[in-house]
């Protein structure tokens, strides 16, 4: 049975600054880079090995993902970095302070933006959207690998992780918006060689 684990980024300076990142590329703040020392640490002391690793084309992304590796000396293992990985692109609001946003649109409408399935901001893309790219590329590649008895990890985003963990979990649009992940902590999968979920565990410090 191979293993899939799936980690959120570390906090980046825009998480710190309450503003949309989206596919802005914004580096890791300290913080941040504890985060994912942490998770690489957590992962260690489950002793767990990769054969391959995918990523996102974004920095703060690739700098987690880098940071797990070395922590578990895994750094020479395959990484693949593909934009379908990346986090939904938030149109006009990236770069934007979110309660300045607030302000200027009023709670509803950036609500509403953020948190429904299918409504995307001016510009940008819905949890919908990013599913839409997201799911098809994990089928195709990161299933496919775990299928072949490979244990994978994956450094990505919030909303892209989401599209994955709703496509494993068969959650439905009101679970998956109701769906917290937080950064730096490690959500290990077992998959069967059929490419079904056998058991999920949270690496929690």
């Amino acid at each position: 049975m191979a293993t899939l684990v799936l980690v959120r980024h570390g906090q980046s300076q825009w998480n710190l600054e309450n503003r949309f990142t989206g596919w802005m590329d914004v580096p890791l703040t300290e913080t941040g880079r504890a985060e994912a020392r942490t998770a690489g640490e957590a992962l260690k002391k489950k002793q767990a090995h990769f054969d391959l690793a995918y990523t996102s084309v974004l920095i703060r992304a690739i700098e987690t993902l880098t940071i797990i590796l070395g922590e578990l000396g895994q750094s020479g293992i395959p990484i693949i970095q593909d934009k379908a990985l990346n986090e939904r692109h938030y149109g006009q609001l990236q770069g934007l302070n979110k309660d300045e946003t607030r302000q200027k649109y009023g709670d509803d409408q950036v609500k509403l933006w953020r948190r429904s399935y299918d409504v995307a901001p001016p510009g940008g893309e819905s949890l919908k959207d990013t599913a839409a790219r997201t799911i098809p590329f994990f089928e195709a590649r990161i299933l496919a690998d775990l299928k072949a008895d490979k244990n994978v990890l994956v450094a990505a985003h919030g909303n892209s992780l989401r599209s994955i963990v709703m496509h494993l979990e068969h959650l439905t649009q009101e679970q998956v918006l109701a769906l917290e992940i937080p950064t730096g902590v490690p959500i290990c999968y077992e998959i069967t060689p059929e490419g079904a979920m056998q058991s999920k565990k949270i690496l929690q410090q």
